[in-house]
């Protein structure tokens, strides 16, 4: 149960997020106040961060894995690689509402807001503190973006029952992580909220080892924390009067 007694929300996963940014990843050597500042310049024009040009970014962080590789088997060798999940993944970019990005870039990742209980919403102070639910975080060991033990965070933030995983691979591929594949693995163990804090390090040192994916370690977890299956809701018009314009996903796919 969250503040107010609100309980519309039975459990709680995070994956690759960071709610603590000071020890945050590679992305604080692109990120400073007259880079946000630049950025927000740009969006208060467009509305919007364009999803190339976030993708600019990220390439960057990983140059030599998803530019230069790319352009030596391409450009100079002629050969076109076939799609795989993590190519559609990151061909997959979309926009970044302009407050939402810079509330992002500036509150929580300059100032650190979250963490400390300054971010507002409706006037309001967020605190981690008041997150009752289970929470199932989810870190990859070798993440540039999101560090695993800045991520780890979440357990001194919270007074929840934290199930925290710390996955082989990368910020896309721990993440993107279907069971069948025989290179995964991932540890987990589950922290309660009256025991005593254990530091990242002593848990990696502790934490059972699984072969393969987590996927099915985070579907049995949220069986666990879930009721009986139900139909799911009607949608539009039955439901709150609103017109069904199309089918899902939606036109806004369909925009440039």
């Amino acid at each position: 149960m969250a503040r107010d007694g609100d309980d519309r929300l039975a459990s709680l996963t995070l994956l690759a997020a960071q709610t603590d940014f000071t020890e945050a990843g590679e992305l604080v050597l692109f990120i400073d106040e007259a880079q946000v500042s630049f950025l927000e310049d740009i969006m208060a024009t467009q509305g919007y961060l364009d999803g190339e040009q976030m993708a600019g970014t990220f390439r960057l962080l990983r140059s030599n894995d998803l530019i230069w590789s790319s352009m030596v088997r391409t450009y100079f060798m002629g050969e076109r690689q076939p799609m795989f999940d993590l190519m559609a993944w990151n061909a997959d970019t979309t926009r970044m509402p302009a407050r939402m990005h810079s509330e992002y870039l500036r509150q929580l990742f300059l100032d650190n807001d979250l963490a400390d209980a300054r971010y507002r919403v409706d006037g309001r102070p967020v605190s981690l503190r008041d997150i009752r639910v289970p929470v199932f975080a989810v870190s990859t060991v070798s993440d540039h973006v999101a560090p695993w033990r800045s991520v780890y965070k979440i357990h001194a933030q919270t007074n929840a029952d934290v199930t925290f995983v710390l996955s082989n691979g990368g910020h896309n591929a721990g993440i993107v992580n279907p069971p069948g594949n025989a290179k995964r693995r991932h540890q987990i163990a589950t922290l309660d909220d009256l025991a005593a804090y254990v530091d990242p390090d002593v848990w990696q040192r502790q934490a059972v080892h699984h072969d393969g994916s987590w996927w099915p370690c985070w579907q049995a977890w949220l069986a666990n924390h879930s009721g009986d299956l139900v139909k799911p809701p009607l949608m539009g018009a039955p439901r709150k009067g609103y017109e069904i314009l199309c089918d899902a996903p939606g036109t806004y796919v369909l925009q440039p």
